[in-house]
Parts: C-alpha cells; structure tokens; sequence
C-alpha cells in the first residue's frame, strides 16, 4: 500500500497544464512541500516536468494530508500563470536547505584539534 492516494488528476488543456491532488497517509505535520513535490515526481513519473506545490492541507484530528499540484511542461508558462508570490517562496526553501546541508556536512568533516594546555600545566606542577 503506497502513502499517496491520488484523488483527482485533471488535464487542463486551457491553461496548459495538469492539477494533481493526492493525499499523503500518515505524515500529517512532517510532510514539507519540497519533499511532498519530490515524491509526487518519483511516484508518477514526471521527470522532466515542473512541479509547483499549490497547497499541503492537514486535516485535523487525523494524520492526514492533502496536496494540490500543478505539472506544467515549460518552467516560463508556469511563470506566467502561477503568482510570483509561490515562486520567491519554493526559492527561499531550496536555498535554506541547501545551506542546511552545507553547515551539516561542514560540521560532519569538520576536525576538531585540541590544543594540549592541560598536559603542560600537570608538568608545570611536577617541576615546581
């Protein structure tokens, strides 16, 4: 049994583009929409295409939660369509993620020397 459900997957040929809304089972409150995207995109197969997170609702009292999706062909259509607004928003996620990841890794490698003033003060006392 799969985590998403796929409630509506309409074709909407005026505007160019196809409106998914899924639900995802059991990730109510952890699911972010970057990676809600990135399911979606392996679970239907849509390499290639653009991928716009509309909205992530959880419903209460149940771990639930409910996703609208908008698939376009060409990222400029997109942009001409969606409102600006989403698009500044997907940005500043993949850029603090990214940073995330850089400060994690960063950290991860990181060598930590120590300097050894505790052994000179025991020999400082022996000599005294």
């Amino acid at each position: 049994m799969s985590i998403i459900e796929t409630i509506a997957d309409v074709d909407n040929s005026f505007l160019s583009r196809r409106e998914l809304t899924c639900n995802f089972a059991g990730l109510g409150g952890k699911l972010k929409s970057l990676e809600a995207v990135d399911m979606i995109t392996k679970e239907l197969k849509l390499d290639g295409k653009f991928v716009i997170p509309m909205r992530l609702k959880t419903h209460v009292g149940k771990s639930l939660v409910t996703g609208t999706f908008y698939v376009y062909d060409d990222e400029g259509l997109a942009k001409k369509h969606v409102n600006p607004t989403i698009f500044s928003r997907i940005e500043k996620t993949k850029v603090k993620n990214e940073e995330a990841e850089a400060a994690a890794k960063e950290a991860a490698t990181e060598v930590s020397v120590e300097d050894t003033p505790v052994e000179e003060s025991k020999e400082e006392g022996k000599s005294e």
